[in-house]
C-alpha cells in the first residue's frame, strides 16, 4: 500500500511538473567530480535528501545541500524526487527536528554557491539549475 502511494505521488508530480505549473528552470542532481557516483535511483536521492539515508551506494557519506526555501528550483526538486510540496516538505522536517530524528540539508543561497560548495567535497550532494553545471561537479543520473 505504502509503494502504491508513492508511485501515486510520483505521477502526481510528474502531471504537475507536465501540465506548466513548474517554473521554466531545469535541475540536475550534481556530486564533486571526485565522486565515483554516476547513477542513483530516485528513491535512493529522497532518502539522502529526505534524512533517512546518509550514504551513497559503495558506503560512502552523503551529505545533502538545499536551495533556498521557496525557490522554484527547490519546490520542483522535492515534487519530482520526493513526491512532497513545499507544506509537506515543511511538516516533514518540524516532525524531523522536533522528535529529534533529523536536520533538514544545509542552505546555501544559490546554484553557484552549491555547485563550488560540492566541487569541493566528494561526500556532498545537490541539485542546481542545469545552467549552472560546469566540469568541477557531475551530474549524476537519476532513474526511476
Amino acid at each position: 500500500m505504502l509503494k502504491l502511494l508513492s508511485r501515486l505521488r510520483w505521477c502526481l508530480a510528474v502531471c504537475l511538473l507536465c501540465s506548466g505549473m513548474a517554473s521554466g528552470a531545469e535541475f540536475v542532481v550534481i556530486v564533486s567530480a571526485k565522486n565515483p557516483v554516476s547513477t542513483l535511483r530516485t528513491e535512493q536521492v529522497a532518502a539522502i535528501f529526505l534524512g533517512q539515508n546518509g550514504r551513497f551506494p559503495g558506503g560512502a557519506e552523503a551529505i545533502a545541500l538545499d536551495l533556498p526555501l521557496g525557490s522554484a528550483l527547490r519546490n520542483d526538486f522535492y515534487i519530482t524526487v520526493a513526491a512532497r510540496t513545499p507544506a509537506l516538505m515543511k511538516a516533514y522536517w518540524t516532525k524531523m527536528v522536533f522528535t529529534g530524528r533529523g536536520q533538514p540539508p544545509r542552505e546555501l543561497s544559490g546554484s553557484v554557491a552549491v555547485r563550488k560548495l560540492v566541487a569541493d567535497n566528494p561526500a556532498m550532494i545537490a541539485y542546481i539549475d542545469k545552467s549552472a553545471l560546469d566540469a568541477s561537479v557531475k551530474a549524476i543520473q537519476v532513474t526511476p
